[in-house]
């Protein structure tokens, strides 16, 4: 049996950067008691959808992304990463250059 790590604190100066963000999306508001009283799950709500997804029938609208594990130099990263938060969509478009795309 696996046993499930226990989730680490956070800092209150993550806490405050969490706040901001939700503060700053208003079509994404932060749940109310009431919200998750009322949720229910997705397979319940959309079960065609669902199905559709476990028996591998979705459709993928646009162009996915692969979740791969590719190993970049630091440097690379950090550069990447100290001109803002959208940096692996950044990286992203320098690669599709790089092979003609």
């Amino acid at each position: 049996m696996q046993t499930r790590k226990p989730i680490p604190e956070i800092s209150d100066e993550e806490e405050a950067r969490i706040q901001r963000g939700i503060a700053q999306d208003p079509d994404n508001p932060e749940w109310t008691e009431e919200d998750f009283r009322n949720a229910r799950p997705f397979a319940e709500v959309f079960p065609e959808f669902a199905k559709s997804i476990r028996d591998g029938d979705a459709v993928v609208v646009g162009d996915p992304k692969l979740n791969k594990v590719v190993a970049l130099d630091r440097r690379v990263v950090e550069k990447f990463q100290s001109q803002g938060d959208d940096w692996q969509e950044r990286i992203n478009e320098v690669l599709r250059k790089a092979v003609g795309l």
